[in-house]
């Protein structure tokens, strides 16, 4: 692979740059981002551009438009529409321009809302996915479809990795669109600073959620990348379940929060649990993620204090 053009979509992104930094440390030496402002994928010239310009041997497609419960609710057709029109048309012209292998980056997000926990692949089509997720994850898991079919009939090289939720240094804090760590850290490491006496917290605190450390990931793909190359999707995670309470305490601990937690349960718990089985990325390609949760949350609250 060192030898391979390496494109990365999303690139300047939270899991983008250290997964640049991932392929680096293996020597690849040609890595090129493709990222707003210089490419809209959403536009099919140039998407056509960034082929031509940097003529990947191997396009790894990170970029997405994604969110938390609340982004999810307020803008269902934008997450379904960009998702699918950013990926479908760039897969194509690697096709197309026959190269070497696409890796598509899926979501936790396409599983059906009550699949037995923990999550195997095999189950990725037994019902539909959460509602409030819903159409960001269907249009994710029409990239595996279109991997699938591209190389049953083209014999085309394309992957599909399922991530679960991401965490870690350089996530989006961004109370609009961030995810559950990034929003909690923030509301407590805030009020904590600025003597608040309680911190509101969605839903009731009973849903399970498995959280990756972005490290962890940008090296789970790049293992995939490296020695993977079959039909089927696998799951990339840590292989644990924690309740959104318990989450909360941890963090209210190591944040060093004094007040009390307010539990909002008007609004949604989300999918009721999340947890992969992750075996399968195990055996095909030896990847185990190895940051210890606790320690992963210390330095994400760190980097979110340092800024």
């Amino acid at each position: 692979m060192k030898d391979k053009r390496i494109t990365i979509t999303g690139g300047n992104g939270f899991l983008g740059k250290h997964l640049v930094r991932a392929f680096a440390a293996r020597g690849c030496a040609a890595v090129s981002v493709a990222d707003l402002p210089e490419y809209n994928l959403l536009r099919p010239e140039d998407i056509r551009r960034l082929y031509d310009e940097q003529r990947p041997d191997i396009v790894v497609h990170l970029a997405a438009k994604v969110g938390g419960i609340g982004f999810n609710q307020a803008n269902p057709g934008s997450l379904f529409y960009e998702n699918i029109m950013m990926g479908v048309p760039l897969l194509h012209e690697g096709y197309l321009r026959g190269i070497a292998k696409f890796v598509s980056l899926g979501t936790i997000c396409a599983y059906p809302k009550f699949t037995p926990v923990p999550f195997k692949e095999d189950d990725l089509w037994n019902g539909y996915p959460e509602e409030t997720n819903a159409p960001y994850g269907l249009a994710k898991k029409m990239l595996l479809v279109q991997a699938q079919s591209y190389r049953q009939q083209y014999g085309f090289n394309s992957i599909f990795l399922l991530p679960v939720n991401l965490y870690g240094p350089g996530d989006n804090f961004d109370p609009a669109s961030s995810h559950v760590i990034p929003a909690l850290i923030k509301k407590c490491v805030d009020a904590e600073r600025q003597g608040e006496g309680e911190v509101v917290v969605w839903g009731t605190g009973a849903a399970t959620r498995e959280f990756f450390y972005v490290e962890d990931a940008a090296e789970a793909i790049a293992l995939a990348t490296e020695r993977y190359d079959k039909p089927d999707p696998v799951n990339i995670g840590a292989g644990f379940e924690i309740s959104i309470r318990e989450l909360v305490g941890l963090i209210v601990e190591l944040t060093g929060f004094r007040g009390r937690i307010v539990w909002d349960a008007a609004k949604p718990d989300g999918q009721p649990r999340r947890m992969l089985d992750t075996s399968r990325a195990a055996r095909e390609f030896g990847f185990r993620a190895r940051t210890d949760f606790r320690e992963g949350l210390a330095k994400t609250i760190a980097w979110y204090r340092n800024q």
